[in-house]
């Protein structure tokens, strides 16, 4: 199992075992361990085969005990009798947005509630009233939650689905008689979060191409459909994998359409009828030139305008990750971070990059450790320290500074004049109104020490909703103050929404994309969020953080001057 899979186990110990009562000191070890697993440099397995496990800062004997486990049995006993002593239900019960252990833990033990369906059967009952530490508004936002859970079913967040849709598509190019075999779908389009796995395949043994399939560990359901010229299966996450078979001749068209949205593949379509095209032909580049087009990249094809862009040569060319020269937005131990800020460092370097931005939480974030006054002096003193230990990278430093809900900056100014530069972002007071959430954003990137507008519309995907908020009032002000917009990186967030980076990019906003990295393994997040870019036709002009270190170290001291003046 790898670190990731670890971890996840045992953070379902840490949730079972707090629902069943256990010392919270039990809890949080399993807890504190998951993101220890999660942030080490290699593979637990290595720790293993070494007997160095133990050796490892968090995890202690009984931990260390289930991660062999895990690692030579794929399974831990522990954790399977765990499972085994509630309903099944009850786990999935975790996935409602407002619903932790303590509350399931009571639904549980006094109303026997041990699913989501039985959960909202309670909710319509109104049973849930009476029960203590609950009452009507908790019910309401319960029942609100389970309408967001049930939308969200049977969607997965990209970067947990890409690396099995890579693993399918390996074992299907080594399948006798392909030719050629692409992924297509959503996630050839690198949509934020996907439904399905597709993939169009040249020239194969439909028989072979069936068996290869079935030799991938947990792919199940496989099935030849010869009247559609299809396979189907089911990936390891239980995910619908779809395979068109294809000739060579038709090849082109069929992963074309396979890729691109109804309406992008409709206007295709309607370019070919008028250019007198034909559909066949070996490669995508082949249609598009029939249609009339220029290629339009995967990323694009939405029906968001890029046909007519392709049919006027007028296609931004889009940024690529190797572009991206510095990070921004990154979490330390001095905040919530599992890294050491030499770690960090250590770890951008060996990614190639040139400059990284520390931005650890500011005072008002106290669940999350935030720096005060003095503690930002004394990071600011072992930034001086570590960079002189790497002298081929530059620490630029920076603190994520939260937006109060009066849209003041969390520090005073005087505090704020000591950064290279500032990430403002909401991290409190969701629920405000639409008018005043805009209010407070557009307030805060009046202030001239804000740098940069952190993950604006607060989404975590598939778990908690945008906050309301007038995106292009903040946009427009944004631009008015000459301010950063981040692209968040992070799997969960990817936010700026590629939705918006069009209007943004009218504007004359600029960009910086960031991993919002609370480890070291997070800093590998940034092709992510150039993914978000590409979509919303970025390029890489666009994005501060391609510029040369020099380039961005004079622009962050002319805002510092700027605001000082």
């Amino acid at each position: 199992m790898t670190k990731r899979e670890i971890a996840a186990v045992l953070e379902e110990m840490a949730f079972l075992l707090e629902l069943k009562g256990e010392n919270p000191f039990k809890v949080k070890a399993y807890s504190a361990g998951a993101r220890v697993i999660e942030s080490l440099p290699e593979e637990p397995s290595v720790l293993v085969q070494k007997g160095i496990l133990r050796n490892v800062k968090g995890i202690g004997e009984g931990l260390a005990g289930v991660v062999t486990e895990l690692v030579t049995a794929g399974r831990s006993t522990a954790h399977q009798e765990m499972k085994a002593s509630f309903p099944a239900g009850v786990m999935e019960m975790a996935g409602v947005p407002g619903l932790g252990p303590k509350k399931i833990k009571a639904l549980y033990e006094n109303l026997g509630v041990g699913s989501v369906g039985e959960l909202e059967y309670a909710c319509i009952e109104n049973r849930l009233v009476g029960l203590p530490g609950f009452g009507q508004k908790t019910q309401e936002k319960i029942l609100a939650g389970i309408r967001r859970f049930k939308r969200h079913q049977g969607f997965h967040l990209f970067a947990n689905v890409v690396g099995e849709a890579d693993c399918i598509l390996e074992a299907v190019r080594k399948a006798p008689g392909v030719l050629c075999a692409d992924l297509a779908g959503e996630i050839r389009r690198r949509l934020e979060v996907i439904q399905r796995i597709a993939l169009v395949v040249a020239g194969p043994q439909p028989q072979a191409l069936a068996e290869a399939l079935q030799s991938i560990p947990d792919v199940t359901q496989v099935e030849r459909h010869p009247e559609t010229h299809t396979i189907t299966a089911r990936s390891p996450q239980g995910l619908p994998v779809s395979i068109t078979l294809s000739d060579s001749a038709g090849y082109g068209w069929e992963l074309l359409s396979a890729t691109g949205s109804v309406e992008h593949v409709e206007a295709v379509k309607q370019s070919l009828t008028a250019h007198r095209g034909s559909q066949k032909g070996e490669s995508e580049e082949l249609i598009y030139a029939a249609a009339g087009l220029s290629y339009v990249p995967p990323e694009l094809r939405e029906g968001h305008g890029e046909i007519a862009q392709a049919a006027h040569g007028r296609l931004p060319v889009l940024i690529e990750a190797g572009q991206v020269q510095g990070i921004f937005h990154n979490h330390t131990v001095w905040s919530d971070g599992s890294a050491t800020l030499e770690q960090m460092v250590g770890a951008a370097r060996s990614l190639g990059y040139r400059y990284i931005g520390i931005s650890d939480h500011s005072q008002a974030a106290f669940y999350a450790n935030g720096l005060k006054e003095d503690r930002v002096k004394a990071q600011h003193a072992e930034i001086d320290i570590v960079q002189k230990k790497f002298p081929d990278v530059r620490i630029f430093k920076g603190i994520e500074a939260d937006i109060l809900a009066d849209g003041a900056m969390d520090y005073p100014d005087a505090v704020l004049a000591t950064f290279d530069f500032v990430i403002a972002s909401v991290h409190s007071r969701f629920n405000l109104s639409e008018e005043d959430q805009t209010n407070r954003i557009c307030r805060a990137l009046a202030n001239p020490y804000v740098t940069m507008l952190g993950h604006a519309t607060g989404r975590l995907l598939l778990s908690r909703d945008a906050y309301r908020v007038d995106m292009k009032k903040v946009l427009d002000a944004a631009a008015a103050h000459n301010k950063i917009v981040e692209i968040n990186a992070n799997p969960h967030r990817l936010d700026l929404d590629w939705r918006l980076c069009g209007y943004a990019k009218e504007r004359g906003v600029q960009f910086s994309i960031n991993p919002d990295a609370h480890s070291t393994e997070g800093l590998a997040d940034v092709p992510f969020g150039v993914n978000v870019a590409r979509k919303g036709g970025v390029t890489a002009a666009d994005v501060v953080n391609t510029l040369p270190v020099e380039v961005v170290a004079s622009r962050l001291q002319a805002i510092h001057s700027k605001a000082l003046s």
